[in-house]
């Protein structure tokens, strides 16, 4: 069976259906989409279950000319990374589904515009050839605008100071604000990755998109010393690297409840993916001259979104600065060049993708039924919704690092990473962030559901109900059973880091090789 083909296709088959659809068939519309992402999940549970750890590498390989004449095919196969990411996406998506089961605005538009964003993760974390990775990626990236700028929410923010006049011009806060805001930021950074893609393509002498044939005839120094650069910028605006990162606070905050899990639990992975994957595996020189760089820029996004978090009162903008935290963590792990701490960048993508996306899962029961995202105007939560206040301290403590769950097998490795490839500076500050993110996780998390309350103005609060429980019980088991038993996908993550790390070691100094 193509396995991986029928999980990338299967979203986009169930979008092109849903055009025949009428719109007026809303029970249609929701199980046509729940089943393409049943279809989906499963296609990523087949594939882990497919691939053999004893013989690593790449498997499952499917292969198809497109356009031979420029070396462009339908070559798609799975790396131990791959394996995890692809059951990330796979969970998120039919959490995502039934997080938003309630949907009644537009909402044939709104699944296919989601199924076709996923098509494009999916497709990115299996493409070989670089010109359809680009393709997917772009369909992964595009489709945002729309489903923040029609199905997002605004928040109306007080402006004032030299530039008030421009700032309201500029409709700051709104939907329309976040959505142009994200897609011409990303849009920026695809045309670095374009340039990038065209440098590797002509400069190695392959005439040839396949990573593999890029990685046999790899560019000279000179041109890598301004590649990788080129190719991480771009690349790093979508995994929200400073300070490329400001479009992520506003579109997690205006984005609705599914988009906001696959935004901050997937799409910001892509980033990070492309990073290593793309750039530092086919640019080892330039990954190896720029890695102090590279992980000095990673130190600011721990501490800055840490602290940026902490200063939000806003329970959307906490967790989406906290993503910019926890995404620096990722590239503080690929920065290190070491096995502990690349397969700690990658362990920390898959388990910031569950936790976040059980975030905001949350956060949309909470404003759906509070209608108000203000921290310290809530209270006492957890007297009326006892299920979200336990799923919401379990995201909270996985955040902070709480050992038993997924978030703290990461950042331990990531830290140990930096610790042993002579970082200890970095190690420090990632410990500091950690601990930062302890204070404002406990903070929200206290005032929210064990705090004082509920006010007057909360007496109709309710437990979440029918579809609502999906997402949390899926998306909290996982965190639990990935933090006490992470060899479940830890051990693919290692296969993958054991074929990736030694190329970008050995294309430096041979000795320094795996």
């Amino acid at each position: 069976m193509p396995w991986l083909s029928i999980t990338v296709l299967a979203p986009l088959l169930a979008a092109a259906i849903l055009l025949l659809v009428p719109s007026s068939s809303r029970g249609t519309t929701r199980v046509l989409s729940a089943a393409a992402s049943l279809v989906s999940l499963w296609g990523a549970i087949e594939v882990s279950l497919a691939y053999n750890l004893h013989e690593g590498g790449l498997q499952l390989r499917e292969t198809l000319p497109l356009v031979p004449s420029l070396g462009i095919n339908w070559d798609l196969a799975v790396d131990g990374w791959g394996v995890s990411l692809l059951l990330l996406t796979g969970l998120i998506l039919f959490a995502g589904v039934f997080a938003t089961w309630t949907l009644d605005d537009r909402d044939k538009d709104f699944y296919i515009l989601l199924l076709t964003l996923v098509a494009g993760v999916l497709g990115v974390f299996v493409s070989l050839d670089l010109f359809v990775f680009f393709l997917f990626y772009e369909i992964a990236v595009l489709p945002m605008y729309l489903l923040i700028g029609i199905w997002g929410s605004t928040k109306k923010i007080e402006i004032k100071g030299p530039f008030a006049f421009a700032l309201r011009r500029l409709d700051v806060g709104g939907r329309e604000y976040a959505a142009m805001k994200l897609t011409l930021m990303l849009l920026i950074g695809s045309a670095f990755i374009l340039v990038g893609i065209f440098a590797l393509y002509q400069g190695g002498g392959a005439r040839d998109f396949g990573m593999l044939h890029l990685a046999e005839h790899p560019l000279s120094r000179e041109a890598q010393l301004w590649v990788f650069p080129a190719l991480w910028l771009g690349f790093g605006s979508l995994a929200g690297v400073f300070p490329f990162h400001t479009w992520s606070p506003d579109g997690h905050a205006s984005a609705p409840t599914a988009v906001s899990m696959l935004h901050a639990g997937v799409l910001m992975k892509l980033g990070a993916f492309g990073v290593m994957r793309v750039g530092m595996v086919l640019c080892p020189e330039g990954a190896v001259a720029w890695a102090p760089i590279v992980g000095a820029v990673a130190v600011i996004n721990v501490v800055y979104g840490a602290l940026g978090a902490m200063s939000q009162t806003d329970l959307k903008y906490v967790i989406a600065y906290s993503s910019v935290s926890h995404m620096g963590v990722v590239m503080l792990g690929a920065a290190t060049l070491d096995t502990d701490g690349w397969n700690g960048a990658v362990f920390q993508m898959f388990a910031h993708g569950l936790m976040t996306g059980l975030f905001f899962a949350l956060v949309g029961l909470v404003y759906g039924r509070a209608h108000d995202r203000e921290i310290f105007r809530m209270g006492g939560f957890a007297k009326a919704m006892p299920g979200v206040a336990v799923f919401f301290t379990l995201a909270g403590l996985s955040s902070l690092g709480m050992p038993g769950f997924a978030g703290f097998i990461a950042e331990f490795l990531v830290f140990l990473g930096a610790w042993r490839s002579g970082n200890v500076v970095w190690a420090l500050a990632g410990i500091v962030g950690a601990w930062v993110t302890a204070v404002y996780v406990l903070r929200a998390v206290r005032a929210i559901f064990w705090g004082e309350g509920p006010p007057e103005r909360y007496h109709h609060l309710s437990d979440a109900k029918g579809t609502e429980w999906v997402a949390l019980v899926l998306l909290g088991g996982c965190l639990i059973v990935f933090g006490c038993w992470p060899r479940l996908v830890l051990d693919a993550i290692d296969v993958g880091t054991s074929m990736h790390l030694p190329v970008v070691l050995q294309a430096v100094k041979p000795e320094l090789a795996l």
